[in-house]
C-alpha cells in the first residue's frame, strides 16, 4: 500500500474516478475537461466549460507556516494555487481568456481570524490584475465564506470557473504515435513571478507535509491533520518550516544563479499558471496539437486517462528539482512511487509532431520557462506509460 493511501488520500483517485464512471462525459469525451453545449445562447458554434478545484490540504501547511512565523504573505498563494489548479487544467482544452471566477471559502472561525480572510480575499483580485497585465482576462464574480468549524479543521479555499468558447477552438486529445512530448519545467523563476518556485503545485501537500516535516508540529498543531492517522505516518521527517535551503543554479530552467529560501516557503511555492504562455502556443500551434495534458493527480501517470492505443515513453526528464529530492530523502519514497504522486519538475506536456517542438520551446524560453522534449508516442495495446526505467 502506498505510504499516501495511508494518509487518507489518493494519487489516482481510482474511487472517485469508479463513481463517476456512468456518467456523461460531455461534447467531447476525451478532452482533458468536460465540455458542455452552449448554455448561455444556445449557440452551435460554441461551448462551455465548468470546473472546480480547490487548494487541497496547501491550506494546512499555509496555517502552519503562519501560526510559526506570523507572515501574512504566504495566505495569497493559497489563493492562486485554487485558482491555477481550474485555469491550467482548462487550457488544456484550449480555454485561456475570458474565464469567470467564483471562490468558495470554508474556515474554522475559531482559529482562521479575519486578517487572514482579507489577505485571502485581496489575492484574488491582485492576481487577475497580474494575469491581465500578461494578456489573460479572469472576471471575478465574488463568492461564498462560510464559518464551518464543525467540518473544516482549519480553511478549505477553491473556485469555480466558467467559460464560454468556440468548439472550433476545442483542443480534443487524440495522442498519436510519432507525437513528441514538450514537457514545460513546474519550477525556477518565470518571467512573471516574484520568487524562486519549487514547483509544487497542488498535488501531493499531504504526502510533503509529513514526510518532510518534524514530528514537533503534531503535538503543537493537531487541528492540521486527520485525527484518524496513524501516528506513524503523522510528520515524520526532520526539517523546521523555517530551516534555510539552498538552491543551486539551475540553466535547464533559465536560472544562472544559486537562491536561498526556506523549507516552508518551498514547499509552498504558488503554484505557476502556464496561461500567459498556452495563449500564445494556442494562437501559433493550436491545429498541430495532439494533446495537452496538466500533470496533476497522478503525476507522470495522468495522461495515461487521456490516450488510447499508444505507448507513451518519457525518458528525458529534467532533472529532479531540489523540492522533490527533499522530499525523497526525508521520506525515502520509493522513486516509482514519486512520479505518480508529484509532477517531479514538468506540469505542463504538449503532444505534437516533432517539426513544431521547437516553436513551443523558444516561447517557453521567452518566458524564462523551461522546456524541453521529454519523450515520445509510439503505437501501442491499451496505454501504458514509461517514466524513466518505470513502467505503468
Amino acid at each position: 500500500m502506498l505510504k499516501y493511501d495511508q494518509r487518507g488520500v489518493s494519487a489516482s483517485k481510482d474511487d472517485v474516478h469508479a463513481a463517476i464512471k456512468h456518467l456523461d462525459k460531455g461534447l467531447y469525451p476525451n478532452a482533458f475537461c468536460k465540455i458542455l453545449p452552449d448554455v448561455a445562447a444556445n449557440d452551435p458554434a460554441y461551448c462551455t466549460l465548468l470546473h472546480a478545484d480547490t487548494a487541497g490540504t496547501k491550506g494546512s501547511l499555509a496555517y502552519l507556516y503562519w501560526r510559526e512565523t506570523g507572515d501574512l504573505s504566504v495566505w495569497p498563494g493559497i489563493v492562486q494555487d485554487a485558482i491555477v489548479m481550474n485555469l491550467d487544467d482548462m487550457a488544456c482544452v484550449g480555454c485561456v481568456d475570458d474565464i469567470m471566477l467564483s471562490s468558495t471559502v470554508g474556515r474554522n472561525k475559531n482559529l482562521i481570524p479575519g486578517e487572514v480572510l482579507s489577505a485571502i480575499i485581496g489575492a484574488a483580485s491582485d492576481f487577475a490584475d497580474a494575469m491581465r497585465e500578461q494578456g489573460v482576462t479572469l472576471h471575478l464574480a465574488g463568492g461564498e465564506t462560510a464559518d464551518v468549524g464543525d467540518i473544516v479543521r482549519t480553511i478549505d479555499v477553491g473556485f469555480t470557473a466558467f467559460a464560454r468558447m468556440r468548439r472550433a477552438d476545442v483542443v480534443d486529445n487524440q495522442i498519436q504515435p510519432g507525437d513528441v512530448i514538450v514537457g514545460l519545467a513546474s519550477y525556477g523563476k518565470a518571467s512573471y513571478e516574484q520568487e524562486y518556485n519549487g514547483g509544487m503545485g497542488s498535488n501531493g501537500l499531504t504526502a510533503a507535509r509529513h514526510d518532510v516535516l518534524l514530528h514537533d508540529y503534531a503535538a503543537k498543531y493537531p487541528e492540521s491533520f486527520d485525527p484518524a492517522l496513524p501516528d506513524s505516518v503523522v510528520y515524520t521527517g526532520k526539517h523546521r518550516l523555517e530551516e534555510k535551503i539552498q538552491i543551486p543554479a539551475a540553466p535547464e530552467v533559465l536560472m544562472p544563479e544559486a537562491v536561498e529560501t526556506t523549507v516552508g516557503k518551498l514547499i509552498l511555492s504558488p503554484t505557476r499558471t502556464y496561461l500567459p504562455l498556452m495563449r500564445l502556443i494556442l494562437k501559433e500551434l493550436r491545429p498541430y496539437i495532439h494533446g495537452l495534458i496538466h500533470c496533476t493527480g497522478g503525476g507522470q501517470t495522468k495522461v495515461a486517462k487521456f490516450a488510447q492505443n499508444v505507448r507513451i515513453i518519457k525518458d528525458n526528464l529534467f532533472p529532479v528539482p531540489p523540492l522533490f529530492q527533499l522530499i525523497q530523502e526525508s521520506s525515502g519514497t520509493p522513486w516509482r512511487e514519486m512520479y505518480q504522486v508529484f509532477n517531479m519538475g514538468h506540469r505542463m506536456e504538449i503532444y505534437l509532431p516533432a517539426e513544431h517542438a521547437q516553436t513551443v520551446i523558444d516561447l517557453a524560453h521567452s518566458f524564462n520557462i523551461g522546456a524541453k522534449i521529454i519523450g515520445r508516442v509510439e503505437a501501442g495495446t491499451g496505454v501504458s506509460v514509461q517514466v524513466r526505467e518505470f513502467e505503468y
